[in-house]
């Protein structure tokens, strides 16, 4: 089996060997860290010493597909908040990742100036490498090897070698860094997490609060909806008013009168002003009205919705109904008027049963619809990106114009598409599941490829070349920064430090760095700051290799 390496059979076997192997020893933890699938890695250079391989064209396909696969679903899972991440705290947060990305960089030069000789021509892209595996990012690595390819057109160096010996440092490095953060600022746990107790009850105030109002305010005896809603500045929602008796559901043209009973959904900081203007919070049993109404979540999966706002759907005018609030990946948004829905948005509809009945008919609500994957929007996308990433750009002073290549393109047209696509009603909705599958499959192809070629020379390189080297530069690579950035974060921006380790972790897009933060906080401050400063960081993370590699490698 071992000396037919082409065919179809010994290939699957080794990536499926390779593959299963990685994973499951990725699952062992020393000292409650894993290496997770970044393991696979490291079967596939054991696969490839050992001469178990596959022909080199048909590893750089998989190398290369699993690698367009990997950065394109994590481009539509943070793409639809990419550019929200850019709030004031989201600035401060972006801006400090920024800065460690480009630390990195520069004790990746510095080590290699001084560990290094710069007249070796592969001493600099083995420390971008270095770099790579220092702050546990593949698609960096990925996009890194794709630029070396026009570079050393004879031939590009095997960087996997020097990632693979930075890496398992890397993750230890992060993890020990951030820790010793806490003593240098003096950081007490059980004072940070009263302080994001406190903080909680803030952002409690942007969420849907729901109220039953009885009108009180004489000013709007005989002022329509509209009006009211006009005066007041202030996005609510009334969704059932109670007159004389009779239940209805308002639209705008409604006209208001003293003692009416209504309910109302708005924001939790505009529920004070609503009330004084309106009248006092009551209890109301509306299930004993004359007119029966109903509530119920309905499911958008109709493809025909995706863009549409709530104000063109014409929910309370056309079907006597309105919407309260809209639940979008697990999290409740106001429903105001300019909210556009996307597939997959629960909405809440209130009205006559048969009316509520019909929205749901339009909207779709058929969960075997959101079973299936959107596969068409993924491999348009995929084409679009490897199309715009073959765009040259020239840039004076490098040898060979810049492309965002196979990596930076599919990431770039999957961050738009996850954010716009509804606009021109491309249906981007993929579960979470689908997503992780789709992107962990790529993954393991790309990390198994890169192993089995790096794996004929990967102990000649540790054992009797630079290997003690790449650990030592790759540990500086990986602590100076965050000893930099963290107590910047603490000292200069007074961040929380639950909300600072998962910035760290987020900016080295490193999930053990994120398990450990969140095992030793209650609160979603690690998993915020994590998400908050991923995005950016990726491409960053992606764009920054190829920059180098061309700029400084050429």
């Amino acid at each position: 089996m071992f000396t037919s390496t082409d065919s179809v059979a010994h290939i699957a076997i080794l990536y499926a060997v390779v593959i299963a192997v990685g994973v499951y020893l990725g699952k062992i933890k020393i000292g409650g860290i894993s290496l997770g699938v970044t393991f696979v890695l490291f079967a596939g250079i054991v696969a490839g010493h050992i001469g178990f391989t596959a022909p080199t064209n048909i590893l750089t396909f998989v190398q290369d597909f699993g690698l367009i696969l990997f950065v394109f679903m994590i481009g539509m899972q943070v793409g639809p908040g990419f550019f929200e991440s850019f709030g004031t705290a989201g600035v401060k947060l972006n801006a400090l990742a920024a800065t460690g990305i480009v630390l990195n960089i520069c004790v990746m030069f510095a080590c290699y100036y001084i560990f290094f000789s710069p007249n070796d021509p592969i001493s600099l892209p083995m420390m971008v490498g270095t770099l790579y595996g220092a702050v546990t990012n593949t698609p960096g690595l990925g996009a890194a090897n794709e630029a070396l390819q026009s570079v050393f057109p004879n031939g590009a160096p095997q960087i996997a070698s020097a990632y693979a010996c930075a890496y398992p440092l890397g993750v230890l490095g992060i993890i020990g860094a951030t820790i010793l953060i806490r003593y240098i600022c003096k950081i007490k746990l059980n004072e940070e997490e009263e302080q994001l107790k406190a903080m909680d009850g803030v952002k409690a105030n942007q969420k849907p609060h729901r109220m039953h109002l009885e009108v009180t305010n004489s000013y709007l005896e005989g002022k329509t909806l509209l009006q009211v809603h006009d005066f007041l500045n202030r996005d609510f929602v009334c969704s059932r008013i109670l007159h004389e008796g009779h239940v209805s559901i308002p639209n705008r043209n409604t006209i208001f009168h003293k003692g009416d009973q209504i309910f109302v959904v708005c924001t939790e900081a505009d529920a004070e002003a609503i009330t004084a203007f309106i009248g006092p919070v009551i209890q109301v049993d509306w299930e004993q009205q004359d007119q029966p109404f109903v509530s119920k979540r309905i499911l958008v999966t109709n493809p025909r919705i995706n863009g549409k706002s709530l104000a063109s759907m014409h929910f309370s005018s056309v079907h006597g109904v309105n919407v309260t609030r809209v639940t979008r990946q697990g999290m409740d948004l106001f429903a105001s008027a300019s909210l556009p829905l996307q597939v997959g948005d629960r909405i809440m509809v209130v009205g006559p049963e048969d009316a509520v009945d019909r929205v749901a008919n339009t909207m779709g609500n058929s969960i075997r619809r959101l079973d299936a994957p959107n596969i068409a929007t993924i491999f348009v996308g995929i084409i679009i990106g490897i199309i715009f990433g073959s765009l040259p750009i020239f840039i004076p002073g490098m040898p060979v114009p810049m492309k965002l290549g196979i990596a930076g393109g599919p990431l770039i047209i999957a961050i738009l598409i996850g954010r716009y696509g509804y606009k021109i009603h491309l249906v981007t909705y993929t579960t979470t599941s689908a997503n992780m599958m789709l992107r962990e499959i790529g993954l393991v192809l790309f990390l198994a490829s890169v192993g089995i070629k790096a794996g004929a020379n990967f102990f000649e390189t540790v054992v009797e070349g630079d290997g003690l080297l790449y650990v030592l530069t790759g540990f500086l690579i990986t602590v100076i920064p965050i000893l930099i950035i963290g107590p910047v974060a603490r000292l200069k921006f007074n961040f929380n430090y639950f909300t600072i380790m998962g910035m760290i972790a987020g900016t080295y897009t490193d999930p053990p760095a994120l398990a450990y933060a969140n095992s030793v906080c209650s609160k979603e401050a690690p998993a915020l700051g994590y998400s908050t400063v991923y995005p950016l960081s990726m491409f960053l993370r992606i764009f920054t290799a190829q920059i180098v590699v061309l700029f400084f490698c050429g």
